[in-house]
C-alpha cells in the first residue's frame, strides 16, 4: 500500500492548562511513532483571559439565528454557542459544573412600583435558577421595607442594599452599570464566580442551569431575533458613544440579561460606565440607556456563549416554532402605573 502522505502528525491536547505540546510523528516505513516535544507555553489565565475583539468597522454579513430550512442556528460565526434547548444535556452539565463549588451571585433592581414584581421574581427563581448550586441575590431597592419573605433553598442567599430613590425610570436603567462595576468591585471579586444582573419585572417557567455559564454572555431580544440589523433599536446617532451604523450588528441583545465571569462583567459594566459618562458630559442619553452601550460593546467584544430568546421571552408573545421552551420572562405591566415618569 502506497501513503500520499508518508508523515502523520497527531496533536494531543489534555486538560485545561497546557505547558508543553507533544507532536507523535507517524513513519510509514517503520510503522514507529516517534515523539517531538514543543514547548508552548498555554497556561489556564492565558486561556481565561482571551477573548474575540472585533476591529471597529469590519464589514461582515448579519448571523442568522434561523436558518433557511426552519431549523434553529447553534453556533455564532465566531464560534460562540447559541443556547437552545435539545442542544444539551442539562443533567450532564450540572453533574460536572457542580462539583467545583461555584458561586453565582445575581443582581437584581427592584426601585419605585417595582418591588410589586419581587415576589414572583425570587419564587419562580428558587425553582428553576441554579436548583442545587450556590446562589447570592444582591438586591438593590430604595424600599427595603417592601421586599417579601421568600423561602430560600439551601445555599441561596439574599442580601438587600438600599438605593435612593429616583424620579426618572431612565435614570435607574443609566446608574444599573455603574451600581454593577462598584458591587464587583467592593464584594463579588472576593464572593463570586460567576454574575447575572438580571431585570426584576421577569419570571423563571423553566429550568436554567450551567449551561448558561460562560466568560461573558449574552441574550438574544425576542423582538428582534429575525430582524435586518439595520432595523434593529440601535443608538444610531454619531453623537453618542453607543452609535452603531446601519451596516453593523450580530444581534440585538436584551438588556434584561447581562452575564458571565466576575472578572469580565466587571470589565463590560465599567466600559459601558464610563461611556454613559461621556454621553452625560455631551448631553446625550442614548436610545435605551444601558441596553444601547450594551450592544454597542458586545459587537467589539464578543460573547463566548450567546443564550437564545428561551432565555428572555416576553409574556404578550405567542409561543413561535423555534422557541420549544420559555425559561424566563418578560411579564405583562402597565408601564405608565409602575414607573415613575412615563
Amino acid at each position: 500500500m502506497k501513503f500520499q502522505n508518508p508523515n502523520i502528525l497527531l496533536l494531543v491536547l489534555a486538560g485545561t492548562s497546557v505547558t508543553g505540546l507533544i507532536f507523535l510523528g507517524y513513519n510509514t516505513n517503520s510503522f514507529g511513532y516517534k515523539e517531538i516535544r514543543i514547548c508552548i507555553n498555554l497556561t489556564k489565565e492565558h486561556q481565561e483571559n482571551s477573548n474575540f475583539q472585533s476591529p471597529q468597522g469590519l464589514q461582515y454579513n448579519q448571523p442568522g439565528v434561523v436558518g433557511p430550512d426552519g431549523k434553529v442556528i447553534a453556533v455564532t460565526p465566531w464560534l460562540a454557542p447559541i443556547v437552545w434547548e435539545g442542544h444539551f444535556d442539562s443533567f450532564l452539565i450540572d453533574s460536572i459544573v457542580k462539583p467545583q463549588n461555584i458561586t453565582i451571585a445575581t443582581t437584581v433592581f427592584a426601585l419605585g412600583k417595582y418591588t410589586q414584581f419581587l415576589k414572583d421574581f425570587l419564587e419562580s427563581a428558587e425553582l428553576n435558577y441554579f436548583v442545587g448550586f450556590r446562589v447570592r441575590y444582591y438586591l438593590f431597592t430604595d424600599h427595603p421595607e417592601q421586599v417579601p419573605e421568600v423561602k430560600l433553598g439551601e445555599d441561596h442567599h439574599l442580601t438587600v442594599i438600599k438605593v435612593a430613590s429616583s424620579n426618572r425610570w431612565q435614570e435607574i436603567s443609566l446608574s444599573r452599570m455603574e451600581r454593577l462595576e462598584k458591587l464587583i468591585e467592593s464584594r463579588l471579586i472576593n464572593e463570586a464566580n460567576y454574575v447575572f444582573s438580571l431585570d426584576v419585572d421577569t419570571k423563571f417557567y423553566g429550568r436554567w442551569g450551567a449551561e448558561s455559564l460562560g466568560r461573558l454572555i449574552g441574550v438574544i431580544h425576542p423582538g428582534y431575533y429575525q430582524t435586518p440589523r439595520d432595523q434593529f433599536p440601535y443608538e444610531r446617532r454619531p453623537e453618542s458613544q453607543a452609535f452603531i451604523s446601519a451596516a453593523e450588528g450580530d444581534y440585538y441583545y436584551g438588556g434584561a440579561v447581562i452575564g458571565g465571569s466576575v472578572k469580565d462583567v466587571y470589565q463590560l459594566a465599567k466600559t459601558c460606565r464610563e461611556q454613559l459618562d461621556i454621553d452625560k458630559g455631551n448631553q446625550i442619553e442614548a436610545a435605551w440607556q444601558e441596553e444601547s452601550h450594551l450592544n454597542k460593546y458586545f459587537l467589539y467584544n464578543k460573547p463566548s456563549k450567546v443564550l437564545s430568546p428561551e432565555y428572555l421571552w416576553q409574556d404578550f408573545k405567542p409561543h413561535t416554532n423555534e422557541v420549544k421552551i420559555i425559561r424566563f420572562s418578560q411579564v405583562i405591566k402597565n408601564y405608565a402605573a409602575v414607573r415613575p415618569n412615563p
